[in-house]
């Protein structure tokens, strides 16, 4: 099968043959790829940056997959051949305390399709049964690939602060990209707020509007706007998912008392001194990806025609292409390479 191997950091990845991965063991599934959506990640990967996460070389990257089921090993029942597909990047082993909480990206057995095993830039995935979500008919693999990571991640954050998202509330959303443009529509289907979206691209702010944000502004004195736009009060919900350190306290500035700051992009520090914690009562909540079960219900959104997932496809010879136009930040939503 073609693939595209991470050799070496800092360096284009290599596309290479390479033999299809074997079902051997007995809950194993190979996954034929329909497509697979680029990440951020993806390039904090190329960087040396993702070793903490489990990254070893060489690795196949892609951890937003999607296809059809190709073989399936003895103990499967739930996939057959045939079926359409999408992969939820974290494995879990279904018996640890935290799987049986429902936490399964916190599995004390966990792995990560795409970062600490081989991921879905290439013809071919192996993966568990437990990582597989049956698409709803209908749905192409390759037009909700991108939900596997982007989509689960918004909709993981957005979720656990629904109840918050009351008539009357302010959310805000930093950064409308391959995640941020999911999370503005999740707020206003999983809750009531009005959305303003922030972003430094006048592209995505414009996608923002298309999306059904209130108000769409530049990142550029961020805080006196949302300010201005709330009579003052600040913003009841901020979720970033920018996450560097003039985001982080920009968020705090702009939050109302009794506001929850939701983290969801990483790489800078925060810092909020405690006695301005505690006299406007601020909450900081941290995310990371999303349980299945979360993944799911997004599916049931998408299918129902109330999410729009704004992707470009590409194939996959152009992945060092793609991976360049992303650095670059010249994606708006998410690219998806197709072998």
């Amino acid at each position: 099968m073609k693939a595209a191997l991470m050799r070496a950091y800092h360096e284009p990845l290599e596309l290479v043959e390479r033999p299809v991965p074997e079902v051997s063991g007995v809950s194993d599934v190979l996954v034929r790829v329909g497509g697979a959506g680029v990440c951020a990640t993806d390039l904090h990967a190329i960087e040396g940056l993702m070793e903490p996460a489990g990254v070893t070389l060489p690795l196949v990257l892609g951890h937003e997959n999607a296809g059809w089921v190709e073989a399936v090993g003895t103990g499967v029942t739930t996939v057959a051949p045939g079926d359409a597909v999408l992969v939820y990047p974290p494995y879990s082993c279904g018996l640890c305390v935290a799987c049986r909480r429902g936490n399964d990206m916190h599995c004390v057995r966990h792995q990560f399709t795409g970062l600490s095993v081989d991921g879905g830039f290439a013809d071919y995935v192996l993966v568990s049964e437990r990582s597989l979500v049956p698409l709803p008919a209908g749905v192409d693999p390759v037009e909700v690939a991108p939900h596997a990571d982007a989509g689960l991640t918004a909709y993981h954050a957005v979720r656990r602060l629904a109840h918050l998202a009351v008539p009357g509330s302010t959310a805000v959303v930093i950064g409308v990209g391959g995640v941020g443009h999911i999370a503005l529509q999740l707020v206003r289907e999983l809750g009531s707020s009005s959305v303003i979206a922030i972003d430094t691209d006048e592209r995505r702010r414009r996608l923002a509007t298309e999306l059904g944000a209130s108000e769409a502004i530049d990142g550029q004195d961020a805080v006196d706007a949302v300010r201005d736009l709330t009579g003052g009060g600040g913003a009841d919900l901020v979720f970033d998912f920018v996450g560097t350190d003039e985001t982080h306290a920009g968020s705090a500035a702009m939050l109302a008392r009794g506001g929850t700051y939701s983290v969801i992009g990483y790489g800078g520090t925060i810092s909020i001194p405690s006695p301005a914690l505690v006299v406007n009562e601020h909450a900081v909540v941290g995310n990371l990806v999303g349980t299945w079960i979360d993944l799911w219900e997004l599916l049931q959104l998408h299918a129902a025609g109330r999410i729009v997932l704004k992707t470009e496809v590409h194939p996959l010879d152009a992945v060092n292409e793609v991976l360049d136009k992303l650095r670059e930040g010249e994606v708006t939503g998410r690219a998806v390479l197709v072998p």
